[in-house]
């Protein structure tokens, strides 16, 4: 197989030692790239719900990838997230091209780019943890009712339907939480000048420029690979949003690429000095 040289690639909220991990399909897209840096952001390893009872082989195929990674010359850089916040108490422990931290940012060609989980918006996670875990292992079964579900309808020859998309979509509060968040993420961003903040956590794949009166900067997000098996991928100046398709043995690129436009700066003062 001929991997695909990309100079930065980021994941997230991979969820490894839970039902509704898609960790065969991670692993086949592993193996299809050789990055320069890889960036795990958060939820990599579920400790919230690790069973030891329940750690396919294909889950530990993907810790070992990542390893391979780092022991052959890929910057790795594992950015702790809520369901893995134990690993917190190592945070900026190094061991050869490996690093784990709770936030990152990196000059990717004369800009700066933020990198961090997410979790520290989710008043849930920070105020009322019992809640969040109890949805965790609820989302996790749902998950796990899902594929079943979509088993039986490939069978029949229908399309796929998700349960947690149907809810969020259906749920004016989740529709609310993910505005806020991507609201906050991009005014902290911008007032700190950041030209790139990049995110996991809420399980929604997006690039997107936000800006307000005193700046702008563009907002991503990596998804996850429980429901939409998304990674970020930048190379050679340019960020591209990579979904896995199942309709193909190796993953497609070629949703919602970012197309080149103007800098997110002279956007902003363009709309903001309109007389």
């Amino acid at each position: 197989m001929k991997k695909r040289q990309i100079d930065l690639v980021v994941i997230s909220d991979v969820h490894l030692g839970t039902y509704g991990c898609h960790a065969r399909e991670l692993f086949t897209y592993l193996q299809s790239i050789k990055p320069k840096k890889l960036i795990l952001n958060g939820d990599i390893v579920d400790i919230w719900q690790f069973r030891k009872s329940y750690f396919p082989k294909y889950h530990l195929k993907v810790i070992k990838k990542i390893i391979d990674f780092a022991s052959k010359g890929t910057e790795v850089y594992y950015l702790t997230g809520n369901h893995d916040e134990m690993l917190r108490k190592f945070s900026d422990a190094q061991v050869g091209y490996f690093t784990i931290a709770d936030k990152l940012v990196l000059d990717l060609d004369g800009k700066k780019a933020w990198f961090f989980h997410g979790d520290v918006f989710d008043a849930s996670v920070n105020h009322a943890k019992w809640i969040a875990k109890l949805g965790g292992y609820g989302y996790d079964y749902l998950i796990l009712m899902n594929r079943f579900i979509n088993w039986v309808l490939k069978r029949l020859g229908k399309e796929p339907y998700s349960f947690s998309k149907k809810i969020k979509a259906s749920v004016k509060k989740a529709v609310s939480f993910i505005s806020d968040f991507e609201n906050a993420a991009t005014e902290l961003a911008i007032e700190n000048k950041y030209d790139y903040v990049i995110c996991g956590h809420i399980h929604e794949p997006k690039i997107i420029t936000k800006m307000n009166k005193t700046g702008a900067t563009t907002y991503l997000n990596s998804g996850d690979w429980i429901e939409n098996l998304t990674a970020l991928e930048y190379h050679k100046k340019r960020w591209k949003l990579f979904k896995y398709s199942e309709q193909f043995e190796l993953p497609q690129e070629n949703l919602f690429e970012m197309e080149e436009a103007l800098e997110p700066k002279l956007v902003a003062s363009l709309i903001f000095n309109k007389k």
